[in-house]
């Protein structure tokens, strides 16, 4: 984390995974949210474990490490924030669990950046955190707005042993309500009442100093925010009537601007329960919304309405108003109008802004010149492309930090002095990703390319524009950067970069983290489908691998995504000279076992004009699996009768319709944490936005679950037990599962306790993995009527009889633990 300034940089510290003692704390499920009650924050949180400081000398070399020091030993570190003027930085304490009586609740503490000296601001008894909701935000540079639980509050509410009479939910005003299937959600009064006891807060203004001074009434505070000048506070809280059938970001909200000393200024808006938004995702919430600050003004609100109800089956012009008010004073005035539904704006001052229109239903993305401080002047389009147009891609405008200390569009002088906006662009091509920094002349559209990433071995990307915080248009004589830097075998470093030279320094020197494959091989293929469009995929093998000795088996890891257009579909997307990332269930764990690993084939769905991408979506499916499955073994990288496919999530409900529509391709299939029987998503799923009634063939044909008597090849089903993810409930695993083993299948289902939609406990983790391998291996490697392991690895020094680098086997028990196998390349991991 760069300072302000630019002057000083924070390394946060980290660990991997966690036991599965911390996932086991207590829990409550809430308005679509999991909470810890006993340090009344949000549960299952990553935090840092420790902060280093380090200094940008004026040779942009990085100096000495300085080590930030009071905090106790074992303390979790959250929200981390700087001061506006880099002189301190802030953060949140969670002291260890001792074991005995209550825990510690969190603390708000800040750190002087010139010693690396931490104290505590404010703390139990009297100003515990409460960041249920919110936590804290600077006011200025000594100044900070904090969410505490309120003193005095009891303890909380007692489900009553007997139930006060029946659950009752009535829709006898026949209102349409179609929501996704959301999960979490408050069940009952009781719910209501425990929702109301954890995420209610007291505001409490705190200086530098340690001085307090608690402002308004406790409440349901999600979201507290001051002016750029620090005068006001925009403050955003939740009210009753609560929901039972949707997430606590639809429950009635006011927004309210406040001074700091509390003093309700005025009303903005009081949004009613948000029950009825239609699930297109073109829709909109009706009444004021995206409420914010202008970041070129002191104190300014700007905000949009929806003109068409939020509906966009209503056909109307416009669609959405923005408006702007000053926050105290004055009245609403209209600065934009948009035909399309409103997506953001980027604000420079009076003369110019950006402002951001979309609809997902035809993909299609505008970039608008306005100008604030004269909304008569008609706004231009500056670009006008669908999103998913890679290739033509221009860039997103970057910004920089104003003098205010809030974020505006950065404008540089380019080579004729005149004023431009920063581009930063992935720069896809047809060979990969060239990503790029352009200078673009508004006023006559043209653009000057200042920077570019290597074309060859490296892959570089922009990290951070090194634009102190000011004013001032600025110029290439001084203009400085820091990119990533990163090639197949190298982990990203950063570097400075500075013109006008562009003389490089290089900042940092990670270790690779995982040198026992710092030999991978890894190449990008292209390949066509059966229809023309063009896929990719990542093509790895281990560090050794000669297709002249032998072929290997291979997963096949994947995760179909819709499209509108054959052409957008076929754009090539990512770097051939990327860093292989693996993280802790990523099937590249499977190259330290002998496997080629095919991670990321596109398996495009595509609906062309009026079509919807669903209709076809199986046959599609299979065309694309196919295709990949051709190229891999027309390349003598994999054995035909040695291919598994997997996926997660999304990925997992393709598995396994894969094994029901393309079972001749694949040795066996891994589905972890999908969902298999769509009818019990009706009210949409992934980017299907019609219901079950209006597209049941669609729904029924896509749901595995319909066919499972079909499924001929050995499944493994792995489901955290406590999903919290829309649509993919645990339930989905488990009922198919019953229908598999009801058809004779060869199935395994493992539900790992405690873990939501991604596994963070280190014992899940490692047992996933075990579950995984063991499937490969058995029903993979070891297939039936397959040629063995050993003679594959005869035939290929890269592959042991175990499928492990360079390990011998335990042959009398092909399913031991890792532990006991020769595991440890994949287990150091």
């Amino acid at each position: 984390m760069f300072s302000p300034t630019k002057k000083t940089i924070l390394f946060l510290q980290r660990r991997s995974l966690a036991p599965l003692s911390d996932i086991a704390r207590p829990e409550l499920k809430l308005g679509g949210m999991r909470i810890d009650p006993e340090y009344n924050t949000k549960s299952r949180m990553s935090f840092y474990t420790g902060i280093h400081i380090r200094k940008v000398l004026s040779d942009n070399n990085i100096g000495e490490d300085l080590v930030m020091t009071g905090v106790p030993e074992g303390s979790r570190i959250n929200y981390c924030s700087w001061s506006p003027d880099g002189r301190y930085f802030a953060f949140s304490v969670r002291e260890p669990d001792q074991g005995e009586g209550p825990v510690t609740l969190p603390s708000l503490w800040v750190a002087d950046a010139e010693t690396g000296k931490a104290r505590q601001l404010l703390g139990a008894p009297e100003y515990a955190l409460n960041t249920v909701l919110d936590h804290f935000s600077w006011i200025d540079d000594t100044r900070l707005v904090v969410c505490t639980i309120p003193q005095g509050r009891g303890a909380p509410p007692k489900k009553p042993p007997t139930p006060f009479g029946p659950k009752i939910q009535s829709n006898e005003g026949q209102a349409v309500m179609q929501n996704r299937t959301y999960q979490d959600l408050l069940k009952d009064s009781h719910d209501e009442n425990l929702f109301e006891y954890y995420a209610t807060s007291q505001i409490v203004i705190v200086s530098i100093d340690g001085q307090a001074l608690p402002i308004g009434p406790p409440a349901l505070y999600c979201d507290v925010e001051a002016s750029p000048d620090g005068h006001f506070l925009l403050v955003r809280y939740l009210h009753r009537p609560f929901s039972f059938i949707v997430h606590l970001a639809r429950f009635p909200k006011k927004i309210e601007v406040w001074r700091p000393s509390g003093e309700i200024v005025k009303e903005v808006c009081d949004l009613p329960l948000a029950e009825d938004i239609p699930i297109s995702f073109d829709s909109a919430r009706k009444g004021r919304r995206s409420v914010n600050w202008r970041n070129d003004k002191l104190a300014t609100l700007y905000w949009v309405e929806a003109q068409d109800g939020g509906d966009p089956k209503n056909e109307v012009s416009p669609r959405d108003i923005v408006y702007t008010e000053p926050a105290e004073g004055g009245f609403p005035q209209v600065i934009a109008e948009t035909d399309l539904r409103f997506q953001g704006i980027c604000w420079m001052d009076d003369d110019l802004a950006l402002l951001y229109d979309g609809w997902y239903k035809t993909r299609k993305t505008r970039t608008w010149v306005i100008t604030p401080g004269n909304p008569e002047k008609e706004k231009h389009i500056l670009f006008d492309r669908s999103t998913e147009d890679v290739y033509g891609d221009p860039g997103s405008p970057k910004r920089r930090q104003s003098s205010l200390g809030t974020y505006v569009l950065a404008q540089v002088r380019n080579s004729a002095g005149n004023k431009c906006l920063l581009l930063d662009g992935r720069g896809a091509t047809p060979e990969g990703n060239i990503p790029f920094l352009d200078l673009l002349d508004i006023e006559t559209g043209e653009k000057e390319r200042i920077w570019q990433s290597v074309k060859e071995k490296y892959y570089e990307t922009l990290a951070l524009l090194m634009a102190p915080k000011g004013d001032e248009v600025l110029t290439l004589d001084n203009f400085k950067i820091v990119i990533a830097r990163e090639s197949q075998t190298e982990p990203h470093q950063f570097y400075f970069v500075c013109w006008p030279a562009k003389t490089e320094t290089r900042i940092t020197n990670f270790p690779h983290p995982y040198p026992q494959l710092k030999d991978l091989n890894k190449e990008i293929i292209r390949y066509a489908r059966s229809d023309g469009v063009q896929l990719t995929a990542t093509l790895y093998t281990p560090p050794g691998f000669d297709s002249a000795k032998g072929k290997l088996p291979l997963l096949m890891w994947a995760y179909p995504r819709e499209f509108k257009s054959k052409d957008n579909a076929s754009q090539m997307r990512g770097s051939p000279f990327s860093f292989a990332g693996i993280n802790s269930t990523s099937p590249l764990l499977w190259l330290a076992r002998g496997f080629a690993i095919l991670d990321g084939p596109t398996m495009p769905i595509i609906g062309e004009g009026d079509e919807e991408p669903n209709e076809r979506y199986v046959e599609q499916l299979v065309a694309s699996a196919k295709a990949a499955v051709d190229e891999v073994v027309r390349r003598g990288v994999a054995d035909p009768n040695k291919i598994a496919v997997g996926g997660h999530s999304y990925g997992a409900f393709m598995t396994a319709n894969l094994l029901i529509h393309a079972s001749d391709l694949f040795a066996c299939g891994i589905a972890r944490s999908g969902a298999y029987n769509r009818t019990l998503t009706p009210f949409g799923f992934q980017a299907e936005e019609r219901t079950l009634w209006e597209a049941q063939k669609t729904y029924i044909e896509m749901s595995p679950y319909m066919y499972a008597n079909r499924v001929k090849k050995p499944l493994l089903l792995i489901h955290g037990d406590e999903d919290n993810n829309s649509g993919t409930m645990t339930m989905q695993s488990e009922r198919f599962f019953s229908a598999l083993k009801g058809h004779g299948a060869l199935t395994r289902l493992v539900l790992l306790p405690l873990e939501s939609h991604g596994y963070q406990g280190r014992e899940s983790v490692m047992h996933c993995l075990w579950e995984m391998d063991r499937w490969l291996q058995l029903h993979c490697v070891n297939a039936t009527g397959n040629a063995s392991a050993s003679d594959n690895a005869e035939a290929n020094p890269a592959v042991t009889s175990s499928g492990a680098v360079g390990e011998s086997a335990n042959e009398n028990d092909p399913f031991a633990r890792p532990s006991t196998r020769g595991f440890a390349a994949l287990s150091s991991l």
